[in-house]
């Protein structure tokens, strides 16, 4: 790693290579230029899959270096975290996801990717090493535009921790044109019932902006309210008011909001579902 943080910090040309899944077709496409790729698998250590255990806010730790792949398959992470589960077995296709990285997932930062909207949704977090030393970005600070991210240019990620979802309500919920497409629009959601009405919960949406979104104003206004069909369609409205929504090749600015709504309000009803058994 020292190797890699010096040749990083020398070189303003260099570009880091993890799995190779979003930058090798930028090279392909000469999108992307760079005059030396710093191979980090030769790294040793940024493989692994841990839990952190904080009795108040216990962790699942991945080094960035973690294929997608290994973390579907993961008996840790399926016991502790079905969610990232969910989201993880969407992403692409099987060989994408054998070679693609936690780290560089996060990096790429996509706004319709899988892994960037559950560290939004969850209040993830990632470390970054540099020669100066190394720092925790949460995702609101994280992800800052299209495929840009709050790392530095001699930074490199080296561990992303995703909070363990230690209640029943969760879903994800996305719709691409085809299996393995990058998704139109995809919702994440966590909430906790008491007496049938909402606690707690988290609503976070992709491919509704430059970033994946947390809906808060949404999700404030859900708090207290009995959980059913009513209630879901103004949160799922108000999670769309909240995104940027925006026309592409793929769809219509109109369809990909309405797009949204129905996204949130079905990632709601099955999170109740999953909540209530």
């Amino acid at each position: 790693m020292a190797d890699a943080l010096a040749l990083l910090h020398d070189r303003d040309d260099a570009k880091v290579l993890a799995g190779g899944q979003s930058l090798v077709p930028l090279l392909n496409f000469r999108l992307a230029r760079p005059g030396l790729l710093i191979d980090l698998n030769g790294v040793t250590g940024l493989d692994d899959i841990s839990e952190v255990a904080d009795p108040g806010a216990p962790e699942l730790s991945f080094g960035a270096l973690v294929r997608l792949a290994d973390a579907e398959r993961s008996p840790l992470v399926s016991r502790r975290s079905p969610l990232l589960i969910s989201a993880l077995r969407q992403v692409g296709h099987r060989t994408i996801r054998n070679r693609g990285t936690i780290g560089g997932s996060l990096a790429h930062a996509d706004p319709a990717a899988e892994l960037p909207l559950v560290l939004m949704t969850t209040g993830g977090r990632v470390r970054v090493r540099s020669l100066a030393g190394e720092r925790w970005i949460g995702a609101p600070q994280l992800f800052v535009s299209y495929l840009t991210t709050d790392l530095r240019s001699d930074e490199i990620l080296v561990e992303a921790r995703f909070p363990v979802a230690t209640g029943p309500g969760w879903a994800f919920e996305e719709v691409s044109r085809r299996a393995g497409d990058f998704a139109l629009a995809a919702a994440c959601v966590t909430l906790t019932l008491v007496d049938g009405a909402v606690s707690e919960c988290a609503i976070g949406v992709a491919g509704g902006g430059p970033v994946p979104i947390r809906a808060t104003t949404a999700e404030a206004g859900l708090v207290g309210q009995r959980a059913g069909e009513t209630a879901f369609a103004a949160a799922a409205a108000q999670a769309a008011d909240a995104c940027e929504v925006e026309a592409d090749i793929h769809a219509s600015a109109e369809y990909r909001r309405g797009l949204i709504v129905t996204l949130v309000a079905r990632a709601l009803a099955a999170a109740t579902a999953r909540a209530t058994g």
